[in-house]
């Protein structure tokens, strides 16, 4: 039996999709989150899943949702007659919210999220810097990559140095945190710059590149670098070459 205003249809087996009246949020919030999570509870009842498919403009509709228990799962991009939806869903499963690790966990769910970016600046006696040329754009960039989840930044610095370019580079303390605003399809994200230390010039003679990723590899001047890299990495650049002798420095797009 569902509550007054709520709809309950089994889409598939095991799995109930959940929807309700414009009315019953337009009460007080608790009362529709009180409503809608006795609905989502009747559901997982006989269910091992219930969902609910809210419009991204509707702000009220994902807070009765989230606060009835219902995880965030992600965007179902033109989902009905070409319009976003975001899916939530709950298991049978899940620790109930009462608890700290499932309140923890819902929270999880919909907190905001930022990429991370862990890389290393190696130089050598001459006081160059390790650059590579990337395959999958023009620009040249320091050795790193993208976080894994769970992973430690520093690691994964010296996990990728080691997976594109076949160093064991020992990893060095922080030197730059820089944030990088959205641009050309990415959100923003948080990039590590982490100390490589000082290599011999004869390290490149040690290079496997990962053929997939990396086209070239070279010693760079400061000049070379702002030829070769865009500008918003030749300034991280620089700032994480000041930042060996000044300290640990903040930047935002390099500045």
């Amino acid at each position: 039996m569902t509550q007054p205003g709520t709809d309950v249809q089994t889409i598939a087996d095991g799995i109930a999709r959940l929807s309700w009246a414009l009315h019953v949020q337009e009460r007080s919030f608790l009362d529709a989150v009180g409503e809608v999570s006795e609905a989502v509870q009747q559901a997982l009842s006989s269910h091992g899943r219930v969902e609910v498919l809210v419009d991204p403009d509707d702000t009220v509709a994902q807070r009765v949702a989230t606060w009835s228990g219902l995880h965030r799962e992600g965007v179902l991009r033109g989902y009905a007659d070409g319009v976003d939806r975001i899916l939530y869903a709950r298991l049978s499963t899940d620790v109930p919210v009462s608890e700290p690790v499932g309140f923890r966990t819902l929270l999880n769910s919909f907190l905001p999220r930022k990429r991370a970016i862990g890389q290393v600046l190696v130089r050598d006696p001459e006081g160059r810097v390790l650059l590579c040329q990337l395959t999958y754009k023009k620009d040249w960039d320091l050795p790193g990559g993208v976080v894994e989840v769970g992973e430690s930044p520093q690691l994964a610095a010296v996990r990728e140095a080691e997976e594109e370019l076949g160093l064991e580079i020992p990893p060095g303390d922080l030197l730059l945190t820089d944030w990088l605003p959205p641009w050309g399809g990415w959100d923003d994200a948080i990039c590590l710059v982490f100390d490589g230390g000082v290599l011999p010039t004869d390290t490149l003679d040690r290079v496997v590149r990962e053929e997939r990723e990396i086209r070239s590899v070279a010693w760079c001047t400061p000049e070379e670098v702002a030829e070769r890299a865009a500008d918003f990495t030749a300034r991280r650049i620089s700032a994480a070459l000041a930042a060996v002798t000044d300290g640990p420095a903040y930047t935002e797009s390099g500045r």
